[in-house]
């Protein structure tokens, strides 16, 4: 299969953690934390009072004017970040065919903020004061298909819709869509929820953290875990053929060498879960033993129960304590579809810089199995990656990034 050639060339972020690539880099590094009181509007009222915003974002200086009334805010995060990926890598897409480029983006909640907003207008004023854009923007497919439109990258083009796994099945998919012709793929994950609406959405799933302190508010495997944080953001990726790449001179973060996904039982069956599987799957499409991983981004729900059985499927494959075990994602908060994405982008960047950067403000792990959980940044040269994420519900994703 001619997928497992797959390479990343180019990197764009915007994320609490900073609004470009570098910025975010930086900020991992030092343990800055990017989760903060919500300022987005009152929350005063709400039990979930901080989350992980993105700072000095101003959509009109950096997407096209005609936009930014027409979309929402994850859509403007997806358009600047899946610009500065194509710059990155150093694409101009109008020198490439059209319908040889393909766009597929993951979305949890759609245009939230911008639905709220038209919602407000047909109950205080009536019908005729909504936008014919709440037609588009709401839509989990609106960031895939505003890029494409501005690229006019005309091939195949979607969305995935899977929480926080998705963000690794877009990376699935795109291997499949160079495989099956696709020159060059951009793809990755945009959400942004920090409104009213969008935080009473993620209430019902159970496993916000309402504690009000920001440094205390999100500590995956930590012995004071108490949910998670939300967050917003956004990271894209510029997916081609290895050999394809190196013909243009591209420069090569790293090889997407295995990737695997699964589907928890409902709660009460007697059937396990399926990271420890999904994982052993991803691994053997990358060829790669456990022992050759050097560093695991795991997917850090925050949740007691949640982070156990992660720690027990690591420890299953790896053996306890096995493998370095880092969640930057406590410096972001969850970003839903964006998180994982942006955990590939994380990956690649320390693959690139020969460190495995830190988990957060993490200080006292939790009874269970033992994990080798990277506090502080850690220089080890790692060569080989694996990213995990499970969204709500029960979608459970792997992959294995290596140069």
């Amino acid at each position: 299969m001619k997928s497992s050639s797959a390479v990343v060339t180019g990197i764009g972020v915007v994320a609490p953690t900073g609004v470009t690539t570098e910025e975010h880099w930086a900020s991992v590094l030092a343990g800055k934390s990017g989760i903060g009181r919500i300022t987005r509007f009152d929350a005063g009222g709400y039990p979930v009072r901080v989350a992980g915003q993105v700072p000095g974002f101003r959509a009109a200086e950096q997407v096209p004017a005609r936009l930014v009334p027409q979309t929402d805010r994850g859509t403007h995060f997806g358009l600047v970040a899946a610009a500065d990926a194509l710059t990155d890598a150093g694409v101009n897409p109008a020198e490439l065919p059209e319908y040889e480029m393909a766009v597929v983006t993951a979305a949890s909640s759609g245009g939230t903020e911008f639905g709220q907003h038209e919602m407000e207008r047909l109950y205080t004023k009536g019908p005729h004061w909504v936008g014919a854009y709440q037609s588009i923007a709401w839509f989990y497919a609106a960031t895939t298909g505003q890029v494409s439109i501005r690229h006019g990258m005309r091939g195949p083009c979607g969305v995935i819709c899977t929480e926080q796994a998705g963000g690794l099945d877009v990376l699935g998919q795109s291997r499949r869509l160079l495989a099956s012709g696709s020159q060059l793929v951009l793809s990755g994950g945009a959400d942004a929820s920090l409104c009213p609406y969008g935080l009473v959405a993620q209430l019902s799933n159970g496993g916000l953290s309402a504690e009000p302190d920001p440094a205390r508010a999100y500590l995956p495997f930590d012995a004071d875990a108490s949910g998670h944080v939300p967050g917003e953001g956004a990271a894209m990726l510029v997916i081609e053929d290895a050999a394809a790449a190196v013909e243009r001179g591209a420069a090569v973060y790293g090889r997407i060498a295995g990737y695997a996904a699964g589907f928890d039982p409902p709660p009460g069956s007697p059937r396990p879960p399926v990271l420890a599987r999904t994982i052993r799957a991803a691994l053997t499409e990358a060829q790669l033993e456990p022992g050759a991983v050097d560093m695991v981004f795991a997917d850090a729900a925050g949740i007691p129960s949640a982070d156990q059985l992660e720690a027990e499927a690591l420890a299953e494959i790896f053996t306890p304590g096995g493998v370095p075990v880092t969640a930057p994602k406590a410096l972001t908060g969850r970003m839903y579809a964006a998180g994982a994405a942006l955990d590939v982008a994380t990956a690649l960047l320390a693959l690139r810089a020969g460190v495995i950067p830190p988990t957060g403000p993490v200080t006292r792990p939790a009874v269970g199995p033992a994990l080798d959980l990277v506090c502080e940044t850690r220089r080890s040269e790692p060569r080989s990656a694996l990213v995990l994420a499970r969204g709500y519900g029960g979608f459970t994703a792997a992959l294995v990034l290596t140069v």
